[in-house]
């Protein structure tokens, strides 16, 4: 396994787990609106 698919997976796992604390605190929809501003900046 190369360092691109432990570092994708890394990332997923870390997204999953940030929604799921999201969720827990009611905020899943403004990270979401967060992600997709930052997304277009980039």
């Amino acid at each position: 396994m190369n360092i691109n698919k432990i570092r994708s997976a890394l990332y997923k796992a870390d997204k999953i787990l940030g929604d799921v604390n999201s969720a827990k605190n009611g905020t899943l929809g403004k990270r979401r609106a967060a992600g997709k501003i930052t997304n277009k900046i980039d």
